[in-house]
């Protein structure tokens, strides 16, 4: 075990959300933002001036005005997919809209101009703060490195100027700068960027290191072996990119409906318009008939008889701790039927604890003051392991004793003088030093097997050049995570699936302790992609929780994606469909249950919705439909879908969504 210098916590701001004011300009960068604002300012004035009675042109202008701020780029798009021979529903709706002024219903027009506008400048800033915070994710590696010279000198040189073969030196805390093989020197490098492992890993001669990853107290040198283009960090934001552009883009499943209803709405408009006029039929009666059709089977009905109940059961997950981006989120959720964990951070806490102490041999009397010398010995090092066995100490109510002569060797571990013993705290390594007649040395031996093959770190004690003892650490498992696998694995029919970037005895033993089966271990983030792919390659919806920068690929390449909120990395929390925000498990499953809620939902609004337009077109064609009636006829079934589907906004919705009710 090794010191980490202070400056091991200043990079991890890197990966964190940007700061609200930064967003917030980002936010007005966006021309469908700036846009929609003015639309939705513009709507609000109207409304103000209409309600204190202000003339007629004034509150018209108003209105008009944001149909002009919010409806152009629609209607500009929807122009250039009809040149695409395509009819897209935001032109029918821009018509519906128009139509809607022509028959004096300008506010309900400028009504559906503000919904679609805010929809589309949403869309665009969750889009640019993806792509902002993959661009990020290269700030990572550091832009300078220290390239050694054949004649042992030292320069400094950019690392994107780095060749293959050329040799780097990395000092204590800085980030690696070049994937590489260390050929001198012993350290521990924190990782978990890329494997996603929860405590540093020993880097000694012949092993690998990633660019982006933080160094420990000891001094590396290293061949580069890739370049700066193919390094890991690299492959992670090609890996997002491309999992973000070849994912196929989602629609509520009315939208896709809509596409073709409004085709037949157009041309059953054009018809009712044309054919009278060419029959000799008046104008103003014509058009005033073809406007009513248009409003009683305009699809804004079937669409808001949609959203309420999405949008409700957003809104109390959101109340309930998770966060749910969009309508079509929650719509999807529905179909899921095998979900993925990763394991530290997600599973797990991804902070190690003291799992158990196991002595060995007579020198120290009980397991209390063992943790009590061992504690003493940590007590100077900032390496998250002593934070462990600090915690257990504290938690024991153990005085830590003063000490002396506190010595960091990287990638090796500590010595120092504790009540007159010098104790030895470090890898299993530490008894290859020993000589072979040492006593309790076997003894020793057989306790790391056991902790190991228990998928724990084993952390060896000598009392005075003695084994003395091994404390096993492993991470704690987050409370509810068994119980959460158990009520997926009901709600779904199949056994979650475990992929983590981590060792297979850590990785098998969470599996067994939460009842999962499938576990698949040591994997790299394009490796976690491959096996989101393969499950999906029987066609079944995959959603993927996970919490860090290596789940990011996987996380967009999955079905679905679930960030875990608190320690989540920005770029997981922002490729992810939803965050659990306070990292409960149990609500996974709960939201998966609303979001069936929700669809049933749905499906009985579509059918209230779809009989009211059959019954007011039917007697619009049939026979002759007065336009206040079929207006009121219209608002009245939105009214009533709307309502049924704000049920899910009560509190009880959630409880009856909770596993077990």
């Amino acid at each position: 075990m090794t010191t980490n210098p202070t400056p091991t916590s200043a990079p991890a701001a890197d990966t964190r959300a940007p700061a609200p004011r930064r967003w917030n300009a980002r936010l007005w960068a966006l021309a469908e933002v700036r846009w929609a604002a003015l639309a939705t300012v513009l709507f609000a004035l109207g409304g103000v001036a209409q309600l204190v009675g202000a003339p007629r042109p004034v509150w018209w202008a108003l209105y008009l005005a944001c149909y002009a701020a919010g409806g152009w780029e629609p209607a500009l798009a929807g122009l250039r997919a009809l040149r695409d021979r395509a009819l897209d529903v935001d032109l029918l709706m821009i018509v519906a809209a128009i139509g809607a002024a022509a028959i004096g219903q300008v506010f309900d027009g400028a009504l559906l101009i503000v919904i679609f506008a805010t929809s589309g400048a949403l869309e665009a800033f969750a889009t640019a703060r993806t792509a902002d915070s993959v661009r990020a994710l290269l700030d990572l590696a550091p832009e300078q490195a220290t390239r050694i010279l054949t004649d042992g000198q030292e320069e400094t040189v950019n690392a994107a100027d780095l060749q293959v073969g050329d040799v780097i030196w990395v000092r204590p805390g800085e980030r690696v700068s070049a994937d590489a093989v260390v050929v001198d020197g012993a350290s521990e490098v924190d990782q978990a960027t890329i494997t996603g492992e929860p405590l540093p890993v020993a880097k000694h001669p012949g092993d690998e290191v990633f660019a982006g990853t933080l160094n420990g107290t000891g001094a590396l040198t290293a061949r580069v072996h890739r370049p700066a283009g193919e390094s890991v960090i690299a492959r992670i934001v090609a890996l997002v990119e491309e999992a973000s552009a070849t994912k196929a883009r989602t629609q509520l499943f009315i939208e896709k409906v809509e596409q073709r209803y409004s085709i037949g709405v157009v041309a059953a408009t054009l018809a009712l318009f044309v054919i009278p006029l060419a029959l000799g039929a008046a104008l103003r009666p014509t058009l005033l008939r073809a406007m009513t059709f248009m409003i009683v089977a305009s699809p804004c009905a079937v669409v808001l008889a949609t959203m309420p109940p999405l949008l409700s059961a957003i809104a109390l997950a959101g109340r309930h701790g998770v966060l749910v981006k969009s309508a079509v989120v929650m719509e999807q959720l529905a179909d899921t039927t095998l979900v993925a964990f990763d394991k530290t951070g997600t599973l797990t806490e991804g902070t190690p604890r003291v799992a158990e102490i196991r002595r060995v041999g007579h020198r120290i009397a009980t397991d209390d003051e063992l943790l009590r010398l061992v504690a003493g010995a940590e007590h100077p090092s900032e390496h998250p392991l002593a934070a462990a066995v600090l915690a257990a100490a504290r938690q024991r109510d153990l005085d830590i004793p003063m000490v002396h002569d506190f010595v960091s060797a990287p990638g090796r571990g500590v010595s120092a003088t504790v009540d007159g013993h010098r104790i030895q705290v470090g890898s299993p390594a530490l008894l290859d030093e020993m000589p072979a007649g040492t006593p309790t040395l076997s003894e020793t031996r057989a306790a790391v097997d056991t902790a190991q093959a228990a998928g724990r770190t084993a952390v060896v004690i000598a009392v005075d050049g003695t084994p003395a003892g091994v404390l096993a650490l492993a991470d704690r498992m987050r409370p509810a995570a068994a119980t959460a696998v158990a009520d997926l694995t009901r709600l779904t029919g199949a056994s979650p699936v475990l992929l983590t970037g981590d060792n297979h005895g850590a990785a098998a033993q969470l599996g067994a302790d939460v009842g999962i089966t499938d576990v698949r271990a040591g994997l790299l983030p394009a490796d976690k992609v491959a096996h989101v792919r393969e499950l999906q390659g029987d066609g079944q919806p995959v959603l993927l929780v996970g919490d860090g920068v290596n789940d990011a690929p996987a996380l967009a390449a999955a079905h679905l994606g679930v960030a875990m909120g608190r320690h989540g990395s920005d770029l997981a929390l922002q490729t992810a469909d939803a965050v659990l925000v306070r990292d409960d498990l149990s609500a996974l499953p709960a939201v998966i249950a609303l979001s069936r809620r929700a669809r049933r939902l749905v499906i009985a609004n579509l059918a209230i919705a779809a009989a009211f337009i059959t019954v007011l077109v039917a007697w619009d064609l049939l026979g002759h439909l007065p336009l206040p009636l079929g207006v009121a006829g219209h608002e009245g079934s939105t009214v009533i879908v709307g309502l049924n589907g704000l049920r899910l906004l009560h509190s009880r919705a959630w409880r009856r969504a909770e596993p077990g009710r």
